[in-house]
């Protein structure tokens, strides 16, 4: 079989959540010619909702774009109130590829559908422009010492470092801000759990790399590492089983 020179595609899309900047970067340089295109959006709204292409791709990477056509989007507040530009909300949908609601389940559509918008669950920002920045799941914020930690703010920090080839940061128990932040770290292939720093992955060294680039309340507490990252069918993180299975852990072991 002849080999397929990357130069001859032409859309390369991305669809999930916001990519990490490194993979974005990454599409880019093995399809040079490709048009990357990203796509946001769930199930509960027929696939996707917002699109990021053409120019846009580049100059706005990280943003996951601006709705499709149909699909009316809003930022709001817990009173389902637009939230000014730039500040962090809830992306409630209207349209007619929304969900009719969940199968016997009414009180979870009457969550869902509170305000008569379809309510996402991600916590995002509007810019200037109007495109969309996604934030974090509302149900992963972490509130620690009344401060808001967003976990995949402190997710795309530790994927900056080249130790880092996975993670997932959840909020433990703690006794003095109720909560703090957790980071569950896989390893690129030539790292290995270093306390005290030499070759291989340091944990001391991901703390300080989250401070130089984070509040210091946003820094993991503690750094664990781990051989892979629990997962559905879907090939989604699954946080509630690492908070199942380590969140008691932590209570009186975090600083």
């Amino acid at each position: 079989m002849s080999q397929i020179d990357p130069r001859q595609l032409r859309v390369a899309m991305c669809k999930t959540s916001s990519s990490p900047r490194r993979t974005l970067e990454a599409m880019a340089a093995a399809f040079p010619n490709a048009a990357i295109v990203s796509a946001y959006g769930q199930t509960e709204m027929s696939g996707a909702t917002t699109l990021l292409k053409g120019p846009d791709s580049t100059r706005q990477m990280g943003s996951v774009g601006k709705p499709m056509l149909g699909v009316e989007l809003r930022v709001v507040d817990d009173d389902v109130r637009d939230v000014p530009r730039g500040d962090v909300g809830e992306i409630v949908y209207r349209g007619p590829n929304v969900m009719t609601g969940y199968h016997e389940q009414p009180d979870a559509n009457r969550e869902a559908f509170a305000g008569d918008w379809f309510h996402s669950g991600d916590l995002a920002r509007l810019d200037d422009e109007g495109y969309l920045w996604l934030v974090d799941r509302k149900k992963d914020l972490i509130i620690s010492g009344g401060e808001n930690v967003y976990p995949a703010e402190v997710e795309r920090v530790l994927l900056d470092h080249p130790a880092v080839a996975e993670v997932a940061v959840i909020g433990v128990p703690h006794p003095r801000w109720v909560e703090t932040p957790v980071a569950f770290v896989v390893a690129r292939e030539s790292g290995e759990a270093d306390e005290s720093g030499g070759p291989g992955l340091s944990k001391d060294e991901l703390v300080a790399h989250c401070r130089r680039s984070l509040a210091g309340y946003k820094k993991p507490s503690a750094i664990v590492v781990v051989p892979e990252l629990p997962r559905n069918a879907g090939g989604k993180v699954l946080k509630r089983r690492l908070r199942e299975t380590y969140g008691d852990q932590f209570t009186t072991t975090v600083e």
